[in-house]
């Protein structure tokens, strides 16, 4: 049992806020990018290719000897890993491309309950059904999914919107109305991947606890999986050359924050306190990518998502209640435990 210091956790929940930032930072600057012609595969495949060539000096340098001795079974699970991963991507820039990063940001809110299903049943997390903190964790998974739904397949009136015609404004929202349906379905698939995507990295690091290390070789293995992906859906070669332009700071953004900051921290978050609690920070993303999109996009935004969104952060505020009354438990568990033992070792002594 790690039993973490009140300095731990703010170190551990600043950092993936950090992360939760820079992560829809790339969202919308990425929604912006694909409106200029982007292709979502070309994009993915060189974020990979540059995030690996900038982590290898440094896994290299703090983490030689740990590289040469990677066993044969950690390669094959970091290659099942980097697949896992970019299919994530390919679902969450494909749904972006639908739709828009505010519905991205409100449909993540799937990933604490798939999350957490995974990790019971995987026994990361403990189901007892008579514990309140377990009955907490269970209705807010399903009001977190009854709300990502509403998000998803009811958009509603908007509640502010940008000056049209009328006759181009009804078209507008037909259209915008069977996208957004499809960028949520998008992203429902992107979230249960990203769940598996927790559950196996979780485990990955408690048994080779090196993040940089993990890091590195997840963006090694997505570039081959990206390059192929890459061959296979874009044959136009015009598509794959480089200009001094909108998207190449996307790709740089994404390469350094995406896949450099944001995959080492979250590694590093799960390797501290597990899948479910990563996987809760996801909700945080609504209000930062609904500021972005109106700022930067001219997102519309509608009532169906404010209601959807609001329904989501009700179930994923009773799941982090229950887990903090997890956490109180063990750790009173685990002082009694001590204070048992403190008290047996001298009669041991003793006798």
């Amino acid at each position: 049992m790690r039993v973490s210091s009140p300095s731990r956790n703010a170190g551990v929940f600043t950092v993936m806020l950090m992360a939760e930032c820079a992560s829809i930072g790339l969202t919308t600057l990425s929604k912006a990018s694909m409106s200029r012609g982007m292709n979502n595969f070309i994009f993915i495949m060189y974020s990979y290719a540059f995030a690996t060539i900038i982590l290898f000096p440094f896994a290299f340098f703090f983490h030689g000897e740990t590289l040469r001795s990677i066993t044969f079974s950690l390669i094959c699970k970091m290659f099942l890993l980097g697949l896992i991963g970019y299919l994530v991507q390919i679902f969450a820039y494909t749904g972006i491309n639908y739709s828009s990063p505010t519905l991205g940001a409100a449909m993540s809110n799937l990933t604490p309950p798939f999350t957490f299903i995974l990790a019971v049943l995987f026994r990361m997390e403990k189901l007892d059904w008579k514990s309140p903190s377990t009955q907490a964790k269970s209705i807010g998974t399903m009001v977190s999914v009854s709300g990502a739904f509403i998000v998803s397949l009811y958009k509603g009136p908007p509640i502010m919107m940008y000056p049209s015609s009328s006759n181009s404004s009804n078209r507008l929202h037909v259209f915008l109305l069977s996208n957004w349906v499809i960028g949520g379905l998008f992203f429902a698939a992107d979230c249960l991947l990203s769940a598996m995507w927790y559950i196996f990295q979780a485990a990955i690091v408690k048994e080779y606890p090196e993040e940089l290390t993990l890091t590195f070789l997840y963006s090694f293995f997505g570039t081959i999986h990206s390059a192929i992906g890459s061959l296979i859906a874009e044959r136009d070669q015009s598509a794959w050359r480089l200009k001094p332009d909108l998207v190449l700071i996307t790709i740089a953004y994404s390469a350094i924050l995406g896949f450099g900051f944001c995959i080492g921290a979250t590694t590093w978050a799960l390797h501290q306190k597990g899948p479910l609690y990563v996987a809760m920070f996801r909700p945080l993303g609504i209000v930062i990518a609904v500021v972005m999109g109106i700022l930067f996009l001219g997102d519309t935004v509608y009532w169906g998502s404010v209601v959807g969104s609001i329904i989501i952060t009700v179930g994923f505020y009773a799941v982090i209640w229950g887990k903090a009354q997890e956490e109180e438990l063990d750790k009173a568990v685990g002082v009694k435990s001590l204070e048992s033992s403190a008290e047996v070792a001298p009669l041991l002594q003793g006798n």
